[in-house]
């Protein structure tokens, strides 16, 4: 049986930094507050587009794998942030980085994108139709947030990384993964503003408002990422103790301690971004993964867990073998264009923009949001 062996890794953070200081110059917010509520102190914000970062990503993750992206068959772009709707954003990467012999497609789960792609790859390099293919995991959050809503403006950030699998014979890569969705509660995780149903009704792209229940939000994300973990344990043959790292998402720190307690696993074997990164959705799972091996805590052979969970409310969990090596075959130059501006200066021109446009269209989206609000899920006919 062909298995995928994840074989590159690469990963490309914006250089601007947002600090919480930062925010709690035009929110009612302090260092202390958001750091007691969620574990974050920073977070990046991207100067350029999601596709940008994206392929920065994926030439440093195919020269760590000895790939030349003319070899490369298949780009799986893990996002709810495209830079366009039509055409699809992992036909842009493959234009970037000339990988002109590769199907090119974008998987939308939310914060577990690029762990629904990872399964989506490696399903298909298994059943033969590749032999090897590109993940991406990425987010560009900033421009379509709004920042005048202290309940989710302090926790989203912008950042890309991605995987190179290639076929092996040897049990590598994903070994088992459970993959689900409360569907039910999907209306507590919401932006507003951005799809069809708003189309031609007043509201402008970026012009968004998001729904986000924290408490149930929490429930639910524990309860998910403890029991897909399980499942996913299960199917591998496995238990807590066999698992040497935990690569969580990194929504919120009292969650990913609240997974970590209920799946028996000991904090000392978390990865940790999210007080540098904050929540990148996609690119949390990815960067914290390649943040572990830059720092030498992916040993080979090891096993890892990969627990998720999104906006759907999509969860998941993955139960991921590491080969034997753990450094790059090669390295690659490309980089994002120089910045000529702060992150603070980059929000405020959103935050001012946004507020341009609702003074000159007052009152033509408030309608259109309570509708798509009071909308009812379509039931079964």
């Amino acid at each position: 049986m062909s298995y995928a062996a994840i074989t590159g890794w690469g990963k490309c953070m914006p250089p601007a930094i947002l600090s919480n200081a930062d925010l709690a110059t035009f929110l009612d917010t302090t260092d202390d507050w958001i750091v007691s509520r969620t574990g974050m102190r920073e977070r990046r914000i991207s100067h350029v587009p999601a596709t940008d970062m994206a392929a920065v990503a994926s030439a440093r993750a195919l020269a760590c794998a000895g790939l030349a992206a003319g070899d490369l068959q298949l780009i799986v772009y893990g996002s709810c942030s495209y830079d366009e709707q039509v055409p699809n954003s992992a036909s842009g990467v493959q234009v970037i980085l000339g990988a002109h012999n590769a199907g090119a497609m974008d998987v939308n789960t939310a914060c577990t994108s690029f762990l629904y792609g990872l399964s989506s790859a490696t399903a298909l390099i298994r059943t033969g139709v590749v032999k090897n293919a590109l993940v991406i995991g990425v987010e560009l959050i900033s421009p379509y947030m709004d920042w005048d809503n202290r309940n989710v403006s302090v926790l989203f950030g912008d950042g890309a990384a991605a995987v190179v699998l290639q076929a092996s014979d040897e049990k590598l890569g994903v070994l088992a993964e459970h993959l689900g969705c409360y569907a039910d509660a999907r209306q507590t995780l919401r932006v507003r503003g951005m799809g069809c149903a708003y189309a031609n009704r007043g509201v402008r792209y970026g012009d968004t408002r998001w729904d986000f229940d924290g408490q149930e939000i929490f429930k639910k994300a524990v309860k998910g990422m403890c029991q897909a973990s399980d499942i996913a344990l299960q199917k591998a043959g496995l238990t807590p103790t066999d698992i040497d790292l935990l690569v969580p998402h990194q929504a919120n720190l009292r969650i990913i301690e609240s997974v970590a307690k209920y799946a028996k696993i000991p904090m000392e074997k978390a990865v940790l971004t999210v007080e540098r990164y904050g929540n990148m959705s996609a690119a949390t799972v990815p960067v914290a993964l390649v943040e572990a091996l830059e720092e030498g805590r992916v040993k080979p052979g090891a096993t890892l867990l990969t627990p998720g969970f999104g906006g759907g409310l999509t969860l998941c969990s993955h139960v991921i073998r590491w080969g034997s090596r753990v450094t790059p075959l090669g390295a690659s130059s490309v980089d994002l264009p120089p910045l000529t501006t702060t992150a603070l200066e980059l929000v405020n021109g959103y935050r001012a923009e946004r507020a341009r446009r609702s003074e000159s269209e007052a009152g033509l989206q408030a309608p259109v949001f309570a509708e798509a609000a009071a909308r009812p899920p379509a039931s079964a006919a």
